[in-house]
């Protein structure tokens, strides 16, 4: 056994340790609006996080609203507290294809793909905070998460491959905060964010649409049709799995931003968290690496044409501000009751283009065309006895992509329901364990993409989402 003495630097060690692997082996499956994650606390997730940046329960409140550490300080008795996370996600991907097709100027070429796809992709979130008193006054916090990400895999045989085989965003967040108590009723945060970001971007290119543009433009200058014909003899048919070449795009960056709050208690079984996160600009710099398919081989060979070199490659990618306005509001002395409603500024996702680093060439350009989005989550703590905390909550999380023309395989996104569970155990005076769980129920959601090279994708996507967290507290 461990005595007192060692529990809290073992408890350190091991959170860091899992807060790195973690993040370095694995990215979630994105289960709130668009890409980002939500998951920032096992105490939230059984309350679909209504109240996130007014009850300050624990550490996480150094994410969802840094002024809260004021309240927690208090109610910890001057303690420090260090919190470290685990949720797994799991999000079932299943697709129908309804007509997806090549570019029409291939004539009646079809997409020899599988016309159905489903998949559950699985991935795991850490979180690690800690706070610490440094006054009667004034707290200092540090949070460490990943509050973007989205892991979507399909089998490189699927109708949609011209599209998207492979999505991989990870990223983490260092976000050290202060809280200043300003009197009995007002408490004020403010942090900055240092945020990594890794992306990963894999699908398919016809072999037979690559080689036929090559011929075309050869012919345009010289009159030959040789290369055409070897084209139409080599590839026959366009869109086939077997002549496919294999294409991913990776990069990374690392970007800035801050976040600030009010925490507001008008009455002692009342309090009102209001709690702003800036938008987060990042250059990401990376390689195009390319599995060329062998026919095509002799057309780079005759013609210096290569659009398939590995080459170094650059985009740009804003990661949204947003603002919550929570309430926590004590019904009786068991009952907690909790709201919240947070905008996300989803508009700043405008685009995904990619071009070469050196003479800025477009390699690729999706129009996203997203839009502000507005979560709206109600959710309740029970005091069951002096130890358990029984907690639940429900959830509509809307999703900011437009239309069916502007939903990609990358991220088949709709409005999220959710309904949550969870509970909160005191282990004793210092350590204390929470667990939640949800359940995102998604409708049946339409893709009718035209690709940004002519492949389209159209279909039907029935889709949702698991999630099942664990937290451990510690005071000291």
């Amino acid at each position: 056994m461990y005595s007192k003495s060692q529990l809290h630097p073992l408890l350190l060690r091991s959170s860091c340790s899992l807060l790195v692997l973690s993040s370095i082996m694995l990215s979630s499956a994105a289960s709130a609006a668009g890409f980002a994650i939500i998951e920032n606390s096992a105490s939230g997730m059984g309350k679909a996080f209504a109240g996130a940046s007014a009850v300050a329960e624990d550490t996480s409140t150094i994410w969802f609203n840094p002024s809260g550490m004021s309240y927690l300080s208090e109610h910890n008795g001057g303690k420090a507290e260090i919190s470290s996370t685990l949720h797994i996600v799991a999000a079932d991907v299943d697709f129908k294809d309804k007509g997806s097709a090549p570019p029409a100027s291939l004539g009646a070429a079809t997409n020899n793909g599988v016309k159905k796809s489903k998949h559950t992709n699985i991935g795991v979130v850490p979180n690690l905070y800690y706070m610490r008193p440094i006054n009667d006054r004034m707290n200092f916090g540090i949070a460490i998460n990943a509050p973007f990400g989205s892991k979507v895999e399909y089998d490189n045989n699927w109708v949609g491959r011209y599209q998207a085989t492979k999505t991989d965003l990870k990223s983490i967040n260092i976000n050290p905060s202060l809280s200043w108590k300003v009197n009995d009723k007002l408490s004020l945060g403010a942090g900055v964010s240092a945020q990594y970001v890794e992306v990963s971007l894999a699908s398919a290119v016809d072999s037979a649409g690559a080689c036929r543009k090559v011929g075309v433009a050869v012919a345009t200058k010289t009159n030959s049709t040789s290369l055409i014909d070897y084209c139409n003899k080599t590839y026959p048919k366009a869109a086939q799995v077997e002549n496919d070449t294999q294409a991913v795009i990776e990069g990374d960056g690392i970007g800035y931003g801050f976040n600030v709050g009010l925490l507001y208690q008008p009455s002692d079984v009342t309090r009102i968290g209001l709690s702003y996160r800036s938008k987060i600009s990042h250059s990401l710099t990376g390689k195009a690496k390319f599995d060329v398919n062998a026919g095509l081989l002799p057309v780079i060979a005759q013609t210096g044409i290569n659009n398939f070199t590995n080459r170094d490659i650059k985009a740009s990618l804003d990661l949204p501000d947003s603002l919550s306005l929570s309430l926590a509001h004590k019904f009786n002395s068991r009952l907690e009751l909790l709201g919240d409603i947070t905008w996300t500024g989803w508009s700043s996702f405008n685009e995904l283009l990619i071009t070469e680093k050196a003479t800025g060439k477009e390699v690729s350009r999706v129009p996203e065309k997203w839009q502000d989005v507005t979560r709206i989550s109600l959710g309740a703590n029970y005091q069951y006895n002096d130890k358990l905390t029984l907690r639940t909550g429900i959830a509509l999380d809307e999703e900011p992509i437009p239309s069916a023309r502007y939903r990609t395989p990358r991220i088949p996104g709709n409005d999220r329901k959710w309904l949550s569970v969870g509970a909160g155990y005191k282990l004793n005076k210092k350590m204390s364990l929470d667990v939640g769980y949800s359940h995102l129920f998604m409708d049946e959601t339409a893709i009718d993409n035209p690709g940004d090279k002519g492949y389209s994708v159209k279909g039907l996507y029935n889709n949702d989402v698991d999630i099942v967290s664990a937290q451990i507290n510690y005071k000291f």
